[in-house]
């Protein structure tokens, strides 16, 4: 079988593993393949030397429900419906694209994601303040409250999740970790200030943060060296496809509207 667009980010989190003990990350397979299909796919994953050993096969019946039966915390396929289906039950999921081409690899020892902010990893509260309200709402919200921290998004567990990841792999006397976490957001300053705020108080700190305000997130993503990246908006996720692995997180907004515009 041919790699997907998770392939990247699977292998390097399962290499995070040491041999001979507990894994600290896991693998399920999910497919709607059939029972017999199972051998082809156990195959592949042998052939290229991946640890997945678990999984479901359900003939075509959905997924949803197996992602709470197995604990599972991050769910990716390119099933928009499956998609949908896990984020509305509370569980961080996205749609994945097809790869991108030619991709450079570096930092072979990391494992690099790349998250966007509201309605991602926060919540969509501000979303829909400059949705409904407009700029300037927005502007005085996010100044008056930006020493509060930000309630959770979809994937603001999954956030929590991985910093637990990034500080069992933090090397005490370099400061850096195998497990590297970037913000990309279109929020650009005085707006800033509520993510770095929010990302203390929950203790995930984040490697790297970008405001890019307007200007387009795909370069920045491709300069991380991101093996995923994930955001709710389909522009963002179409032309950071281009570079890296991304996945399309469903989102409470029309997708090719703006949110959270630079000022």
């Amino acid at each position: 079988m041919v790699r997907g667009a998770a392939f990247d980010v699977v292998e390097r989190i399962l290499s995070l593993n040491k041999p001979d003990q507990n894994p600290i990350a896991e693998v399920i397979l999910l497919s709607k393949n059939s029972p017999d299909l199972s051998l082809r796919a156990f195959n592949s994953i042998k052939s290229y030397n991946i640890d997945v050993k678990l999984g479901s096969f359900t003939s075509g019946r959905s997924l949803g429900a197996y992602v709470k039966a197995w604990n599972i915390d991050l769910f990716l396929s390119n099933d928009a419906s499956d998609v949908q289906t896990v984020a509305s039950a509370g569980t961080a999921a996205a749609r994945l694209g097809t790869p991108p081409k030619g991709r450079t690899e570096i930092h072979k020892e990391e494992v690099r994601i790349a998250f966007d902010g509201d309605a991602v990893v926060f919540s969509a509260e501000s979303d829909n303040i400059y949705k409904n309200l407009g700029l300037n709402s927005f502007l005085e919200h996010e100044s008056k409250n930006a020493k509060n921290p930000m309630a959770d998004g979809p994937f603001g567990k999954f956030l929590r999740k991985l910093s637990v990841l990034r500080e069992a792999y933090l090397n005490e006397v370099s400061g850096v970790s195998r497990v590297r976490i970037a913000i990309v957001t279109a929020r650009n300053a005085p707006a800033h200030e509520r993510v770095i705020h929010t990302l203390r108080a929950w203790n995930t700190p984040a490697d790297e943060t970008h405001f890019v305000g307007s200007n387009e997130k795909a370069p920045i993503l491709e300069a991380f060296g991101a093996h995923i990246f994930f955001d709710d908006q389909e522009k963002h996720i179409l032309g950071a496809s281009a570079v890296v692995p991304a996945g399309h997180v469903p989102g409470p907004h029309d997708p090719n509207r703006l949110i959270i515009p630079a000022t």
